[in-house]
């Protein structure tokens, strides 16, 4: 696992991918720090190490990357650690589209192509 404060290629995401679900990177993203975790078995290991850094919960959202894919279909706004219902997201979606806006400006940032 590692903390992307800068950033990193998609190819660097798609060997990621190989070595791990084929296809797919799990990441958890700090809406406030705009910074993301990468390349854990599960979003909840990534959301902790983001925890220990000093992230809070309430702004780390789990998503997966495609990074064959474009447009869209580069994020998926899939991780039980979106469920929130305090929150309002009743889904391990991300139901707020503003919030899901802001998730792939913080990824589009971090992630060259």
């Amino acid at each position: 696992m590692k903390i992307i404060e800068n950033k990193i290629s998609v190819q660097e995401l798609n060997e990621m991918a190989g070595k791990m679900f084929g296809n797919l990177v799990k990441a958890v993203v700090d809406l406030e720090k705009e910074i993301m975790a990468v390349d854990g078995d599960l979003h909840a290991d990534e959301e902790a190490l983001l925890l220990e850094k000093g992230s809070v919960q309430k702004n780390l959202w789990g998503i997966n990357l495609y990074p064959e894919m474009e447009g869209e279909d580069f994020v998926e706004f899939d991780s039980m650690i979106n469920l929130r219902p305090a929150q309002g997201n009743r889904s391990r979606g991300v139901d707020d589209l503003e919030l899901q806006k802001k998730i792939i400006a913080v990824v589009n940032k971090l992630v060259t192509k």
